[in-house]
C-alpha cells in the first residue's frame, strides 16, 4: 500500500469507526468514565482533517506521525496519550519504507503493543486495549496476504474481547470496579475491534 492509498484508507476507516461512538460510550460508562466515545470521535475527526492537509509526498512514517499528533491534540485523555505513543512507536518501524505490506503492518502493530505495555504499565490479560492489539500483532505475523491479514486481525481482535470479558480489569478506571468488572467487555479492546472491522470494510468496499 503506497502512501496515497494508506492516507485514504485510514481516513475512510476512521469515518466508519466513529459510527461506533455510542456503543463505546456505553461500554465506557459501565467500566470507566464514559468519555471513550468522545475520545474516539474527536480523535478520528482530527486525524481525518490532518491527513487531508498532508502533502502528497508524505511518507508512511509522516502519515503515522501526523495521526499521532492529531489524535493526541484532540484529546487530553490517558487513552489518547497511549494511542499517540503507540502510533509514534509504530511509525519508527516504517522509516525508509514507501510501500506498506503485511510484514510492515506486523512490525508497526507489534511496536504499538510494546509501547502501550510499557507506557500503560500493563500486560496481556489485564483486560485492556493491549489484549486486542497484541492479538492482532500475532495474527499479522502469521498472515501471508493482505486479505488474509485483515480477516485474521478482525478475528483476533474479536476473540480478545470475548476471552477477556470474564476477567477482572486490572488497569485504569475499570480496575476500580474490581470483581464487578467481570462479565463486561473492555471498552478499549472493543474500540480496537471496531477499528479492525472498519479497516476490513473499507478494504472490501474498495475491492468491489
Amino acid at each position: 500500500m503506497q502512501s496515497k492509498q494508506l492516507n485514504a484508507h485510514i481516513r475512510e476507516s476512521l469515518a466508519v469507526l466513529v459510527e461506533s461512538a455510542d456503543e463505546l460510550r456505553d461500554l465506557d460508562q459501565a467500566l470507566g468514565d464514559g468519555d471513550l466515545g468522545i475520545t474516539i470521535t474527536a480523535g478520528s475527526h482530527a486525524v481525518i482533517t490532518a491527513l487531508l492537509e498532508l502533502d502528497d509526498d508524505a511518507t508512511p512514517t509522516d502519515i503515522a506521525r501526523t495521526c499521532a499528533k492529531a489524535f493526541a491534540n484532540a484529546n487530553p485523555s490517558t487513552m489518547a496519550a497511549l494511542v499517540a505513543g503507540a502510533l509514534l512507536a509504530g511509525s519508527r518501524t516504517w522509516d525508509g519504507k514507501s510501500d506498506i505490506g503485511v510484514a510492515e503492518a506486523a512490525a508497526f502493530v507489534s511496536a504499538a503493543a510494546d509501547s502501550i505495555a510499557t507506557r500503560g504499565k500493563t500486560q496481556v490479560g489485564d483486560k485492556t486495549i493491549l489484549d486486542g492489539i497484541a492479538a492482532a500483532a500475532d495474527a499479522l505475523r502469521d498472515a501471508s496476504s493482505t486479505t488474509e491479514a485483515s480477516s485474521a486481525v478482525v478475528a483476533a481482535a474479536a476473540k480478545a474481547v470475548v476471552d477477556t470479558k470474564d476477567l477482572q480489569s486490572r488497569r485504569g478506571r475499570a480496575s476500580w470496579l474490581q470483581e464487578r468488572s467481570i462479565g463486561l467487555a473492555d471498552p478499549g479492546a472493543t474500540a480496537f475491534q471496531r477499528l479492525a472491522e472498519a479497516w476490513k470494510k473499507v478494504e472490501s468496499d474498495s475491492a468491489r
